[in-house]
């Protein structure tokens, strides 16, 4: 029994050292996956980003339609009314996406936004259709399809980044990492014919 002591002594220093590198290669493994997450997570939040742009974009160029609107016609309340409850909705909008805690709550208040800048242009190709020899509308409406084109860019890129990072939330192991830190998945921009459609501008 003596003699059989060292051996039972090595035996046991060599299972406890396969325990302390199994451990270190969990928490290794946790630390990058965690680590893995919060870096596409900061992906999908920059793309987000992007799409706030281009849609700012596209809001900016509203009030130079407005005032070649007015150059052309006479002020009629209708049209204007819904203008101003368009920019309303898409000003408030804006507020909750600065305000939203969540990815997925920004993607809805963007697509408000989005919504509201389709009724802007939307009632004024209604309500004017005959601009088509104003140099300054040419000019707009070409601004125009340039940031509907940038739109959709912004928005594949944004969906793209989405299913990446959703895809490390759902598989293994990263699904029992994302329970563990607190991830969930986000939304994507969905294709919707109220409010994703980008309107047409010929007038």
């Amino acid at each position: 029994m003596i003699e059989n002591k060292p051996f039972y002594k090595k035996g046991w220093f060599i299972s406890l050292a396969v325990v302390v590198v199994l451990l270190f290669a969990l928490i290794g493994g946790f630390i990058k996956s965690a680590n893995s997450m919060a870096t596409s997570e900061q992906g999908v939040e920059e793309q987000l980003g992007q799409v706030q742009t281009v849609l700012q974009r596209r809001a900016d160029l509203i009030p130079n339609l407005v005032n070649a609107v007015k150059g052309q016609q006479k002020q009629e309340k209708s049209v204007y009314s819904d203008i101003t409850k368009a920019r309303t909705q898409y000003y408030n909008a804006k507020n909750q996406y600065n305000n939203a805690s969540s990815t997925s709550d920004k993607v809805n208040a963007l697509n408000t936004q989005e919504r509201s800048l389709n009724i802007l242009v939307g009632s004024i190709k209604e309500a004017y259709p005959n601009l088509a020899s104003n140099s300054n509308m040419q000019t707009l409406m070409v601004q125009l399809e340039g940031s509907e084109n940038r739109i959709s860019v912004e928005r594949n890129r944004y969906n793209q980044a989405a299913r990446a990072y959703n895809d490390r939330l759902v598989k293994f192991p990263g699904s029992l990492v994302a329970n563990m830190t607190g991830h969930k998945k986000v939304n994507y921009f969905t294709a919707d014919s109220n409010a994703q459609n980008a309107p047409s501008v010929n007038f």
